[in-house]
């Protein structure tokens, strides 16, 4: 047996009740999840915008520089 192995065994024998008060709860909040939701639709379209804008900019710049 590796010494990882060992370890988690020897761990699980000494103390037993730790992997069993180590259980989360099943339940989930829908508001925090639609507010990730959310936060993530709102930071992709301002990344959306700047890219469009800064693609907008380099168009008339482009522009000017072969109209002189």
């Amino acid at each position: 047996m590796s010494g990882e192995q060992v370890t988690n065994s020897e761990f699980h024998q000494v103390h037993p009740t730790i992997k069993k008060t180590s259980r989360k709860s099943k339940k989930v909040d829908i508001n925090i999840l639609l507010n990730k939701v959310r936060a993530a639709h709102k930071k992709e379209k301002f990344e959306n915008t700047i890219f469009f804008g800064l693609a907008a900019i380099a168009i008339v710049v482009t522009g000017i520089i072969v109209s002189l």
